[in-house]
């Protein structure tokens, strides 16, 4: 297992290398100038020269891109903002728990409630709750965030005055935004679920536990639902990543201050290394959940423990 986790912990590398040369050289050929709009426009030329070799803008893109590797690997600086002046890292630290927190409630409250209406679906194949059920899961993959997210505002805000629309420090302010977020979330685990599920039940050892007089909700938890869990739990490692990197619109429509937000905010404004900062810090956190799925596949199956051993 410790050698399996060292495997996949090295094959992290050349992926996070990869993030960062594709999110460095996009950031060097976005059009604009980040000395023109920390200093304005009208600014002397000779202070925006300076300030350009000052911040090492005037060096060739690959001599840019070692010099910023250099620092990232031997001193895990990140740089510093181009706005702020401050080390990215405080940047993306202060705003890191609440995209984190805002991925978490989401993911949670899509599989408090995917979970069930997938097995539900599963048992009672071609109900009227299933086809129901996998109706609204349509319209809740095709459903923009922030469409939702300005619905829900508008109803329990603006009409209803029962949910705050804005913050995130109380239950009441996470609820909007979880729920906004991770509709779509719901939809592809209910529909994961339902899948997994009725691969399952056709099998023979299913069979087996009913002709040998199992209730039913034990050959449906302890027989099935563990066997088919997962793809289900490949699906939420996949989704819980994904929420990290899509809140930004969420974040932008509740006023959370989280790294997708500051994300857009250092767009604007061309602060170079707080984007690159915040997209590598991302794809750490994703590689990590999906490398904690893997080993919960062990937890869950046996097979897959002999495998990794």
């Amino acid at each position: 297992m410790i050698k399996y986790i060292l495997r996949r912990l090295i094959m992290l590398i050349p992926v996070l290398l990869g993030v960062t040369f594709i999110v460095f050289t996009l950031m060097y050929i976005t059009p604009g100038d980040p000395v023109r709009l920390i200093l304005g426009e009208s600014a002397p030329e000779e202070a925006v020269q300076e300030l350009r070799e000052e911040m090492g803008l005037n060096k060739p893109f690959i001599v840019q891109y070692v010099n910023y590797m250099k620092k990232l690997i031997l001193h895990q600086d990140l740089g510093s903002s181009y706005v702020t002046r401050r080390p990215v890292m405080q940047e993306i630290i202060s705003a890191f728990p609440s995209t984190l927190k805002l991925a978490a409630s989401s993911v949670l409250f899509a599989i408090i409630l995917g979970i069930p209406i997938g097995i539900i679906s599963a048992v009672k194949k071609y109900s009227i709750f299933d086809n129901l059920s996998m109706a609204f899961a349509l319209i809740g993959i095709s459903m923009p965030v922030f469409w939702l997210g300005l619905l829900l505002i508008l109803l329990f805000s603006v009409h209803l005055k029962i949910l705050p629309s804005s913050g995130y420090d109380s239950f009441k302010q996470m609820i909007l935004p979880a729920v906004s977020l991770g509709a779509q979330s719901v939809a592809i685990i209910a529909r994961m679920t339902r899948s997994s599920m009725l691969e399952v039940i056709g099998q023979d050892y299913i069979r087996t536990a009913r002709a040998k007089g199992q209730k039913e909700k034990i050959v449906i938890f302890n027989h099935a639902f563990k066997n088919a869990l997962i793809p289900i739990s490949t699906s939420i490692g996949l989704q819980f990543g994904g929420l990290l990197g899509g809140a930004v619109l969420t974040e932008s429509i509740f006023s959370i201050p989280g790294i997708g937000r500051l994300m857009v905010d250092s767009i604007k404004m061309r602060d170079f290394p707080v984007v690159q900062g915040s997209v590598l810090i991302i794809s750490i956190t994703f590689c990590i959940v999906n490398l904690l799925v893997d080993l919960y596949y062990a937890y869950i199956d046996p097979r897959v423990k002999t495998q990794y051993k």
